[in-house]
């Protein structure tokens, strides 16, 4: 079964609201083996959602609307939908009733326009909207099946995952199951050429590389009517893959670096603490992100400036003065400092400059020191970094859980 998704509603195209829907529902499709090979989205003009909508029946097996479902004039969905498949609107009384429930429940008068959401396509399987007021609608015609659902999202995901994708569920015959390879510190094109002969050579089992935020996934998709069929298939090439990314492969699982890092502190017991010039706090806050992490998380220092650093971490003036803040030496100082202070098992330490400005010759925009302080010694990382000051911070972040990963790799093995 192929799919378009056709959005509806100017102000998606004048870029007041996001497109988060064509999103959501691509993926949830995807999941049960349905391919989504468009994705439209047409303003409140009625000439102009007939065309789209006819050009995607022309295309597609199944369309999913979102919006225009609302009580006002420029609400036309189910109107042009209605006209295109040669349709009756007709009340639908259960939703009228609901409509009314709804406006009792939150105190508010239901004005007469708000009838207008009751009105289906006659035959239509009526999908009900537990946290709104406009129904949605399923359609099937002439082998062709439009779906309409409302535009927010709050009230379009229940819908679609409750009683949308469970019907589709049951018209699709295969499941499209993938497995995501997180990778950190290989950029794309070196992670391509390491397996671009996988690449070359892909059937049954497809690969796809991507990058986002320093960081590249694999994804690894394969069709089969059971998901433990896809998945078996899927493995010996997983496998491969990693005997050949090594250490550089961080999770099998879809799952962030300071997610992975952070449970293998909790894994191992060890206790960890943060200290922190440049990124203000984002390692700690990535850490509290992480359900438990209190139990092995035990300071977090933001060491801004020198007085900070020499107060706070025990870092030496001379060390400031002669290497300056931005420095290995400064780094592993503070790594150590805040690891004695806490008396954690290990300490995390950062300084750079994260720009714009600061930079000069010697040290320019981008320059970041990481250091590791445990029982054994303490570990450096000197960053070149391009990118502006958000890039910037959270590479450095995304290198200290490497790091923190990395070390706990080798403690263990």
């Amino acid at each position: 079964m192929n799919a378009e998704i056709l959005a509806v509603g100017t102000e998606l195209l004048m870029g007041q609201i996001a497109n988060t829907n064509a999103q959501y529902i691509s993926k949830k499709l995807n999941d049960i083996g349905v391919n989504v090979y468009y994705h439209s989205v047409v303003g409140d003009n009625p000439i102009r959602l007939k065309d789209s909508l006819l050009a995607a029946l022309k295309r597609s097996d199944l369309v999913v609307m979102t919006g225009g479902l609302g009580p006002t004039q420029d609400d036309i969905t189910k109107e042009t939908v209605s006209e295109v498949l040669g349709k009756k609107l007709v009340l639908h009384e259960e939703s009228l009733e609901r409509i009314k429930t709804f406006f009792n429940r939150i105190n508010r008068k239901m004005t007469d326009n708000n009838v207008k959401q009751a009105y289906l396509p006659e035959g239509c399987i009526v999908v009900e909207n537990n946290n709104g007021t406009a129904p949605g609608c399923i359609v099937e015609n002439n082998g062709k099946i439009v779906v309409m659902l409302p535009g927010p999202p709050p009230e379009m995901i229940p819908m679609l995952d409750d009683t949308v994708i469970p019907y589709l569920r049951e018209k699709s015959e295969y499941r499209i199951v993938s497995k995501y390879l997180r990778v950190f510190g290989i950029g794309e094109s070196q992670l391509e050429e390491l397996i671009m002969d996988l690449i070359d050579k892909q059937e049954r089992v497809t690969i796809a590389t991507y990058a986002k935020d320093g960081q590249v996934t694999v994804r690894l998709t394969a069709k089969s009517k059971k998901e433990d069929e896809g998945l078996c298939e899927i493995l010996p090439l997983q496998n491969e893959i990693a005997s050949r990314l090594k250490d550089a492969l961080y999770s099998t699982e879809n799952e962030e670096l300071e997610f992975v890092a952070s449970k293998m502190l909790l894994d191992n017991n060890i206790t960890i603490a943060t200290a922190e010039s440049c990124t203000g706090g984002l390692i700690s806050t990535r850490l509290t992100d992480i359900p438990g992490i209190s139990k092995v998380f035990k300071r977090g220092i933001i060491s801004y400036s020198n007085e900070s650093k020499i107060e706070n971490l025990g870092v030496r003036p001379e060390t400031l003065e002669r290497y300056g803040a931005v420095s290995s030496q400064t780094a592993i100082e503070m790594a150590e400092g805040v690891k004695k202070i806490a008396s954690t098992d290990i300490g995390i330490a950062v300084t750079g400059i994260a720009g714009p400005d600061g930079g000069t010759d010697e040290k320019p925009v981008g320059l970041i020191y990481i250091a590791l302080a445990h029982n054994s010694g303490t570990e450096t990382r000197e960053l070149r970094l391009t990118g502006n000051r958000i890039r910037i911070r959270n590479m450095t972040s995304l290198n200290a859980f490497d790091m923190i990963r990395k070390y706990v790799m080798k403690m263990k093995g």
